[in-house]
């Protein structure tokens, strides 16, 4: 017969299976992961501004588009897991973290196929982020409405 834990012994083993974690560690990690994407980005930026002679609006689609790009590269390779190990949520935050997420399925299923495998599990993460982003912009655009009409909103 197996003999079942008390609640105190049961407290007892989740104390010491609880992995322990140093806050202050973790949040300067997060802000020198999160930094260096900020820094990357302004690089870019700066660099599309000045060398290519692009303007600071188009310039900012360019370092979306590369940051998207870089995430996706660096999961493919497999190292955006270590970097988001080490970072915590500076690497999860931003738009290279979602773009990690919506890449890691398809890759991790791309061998089911293309429809079964990368078309179903790429949107496990970002079908949701697409479907209460529009919906919260549709919601927020009748607020706008309503409050233009009745005068909230000038």
């Amino acid at each position: 017969m197996r003999h079942e834990p008390t609640k105190q012994e049961y407290s007892q083993m989740v104390e010491e299976m609880t992995p322990k974690h140093n806050s202050l560690l973790n949040c300067i990690r997060a802000f020198f992961v999160g930094g260096a994407f900020c820094l990357l980005g302004e690089m870019i930026k700066q660099t599309m501004m000045k060398v290519f002679d692009i303007s600071k609006k188009d310039a900012l689609l360019y370092v979306t588009i590369e940051l998207v790009l870089l995430s996706v590269i660096l999961t493919g390779f497999n190292l955006y897991g270590k970097i988001t190990k080490f970072g915590g949520a500076g690497g999860l935050v931003p738009i290279t973290g979602f773009a990690n997420s919506v890449a890691s399925p398809a890759i991790e299923y791309q061998k089911e196929g293309q429809v079964f495998g990368i078309g179903v599990k790429i949107f496990t993460i970002a079908g949701p982020v697409i479907l209460y982003g529009i919906f919260s912009a549709f919601l927020a655009g009748i607020c706008y409405f309503l409050g233009t009409q009745w005068g909230w909103i000038g």
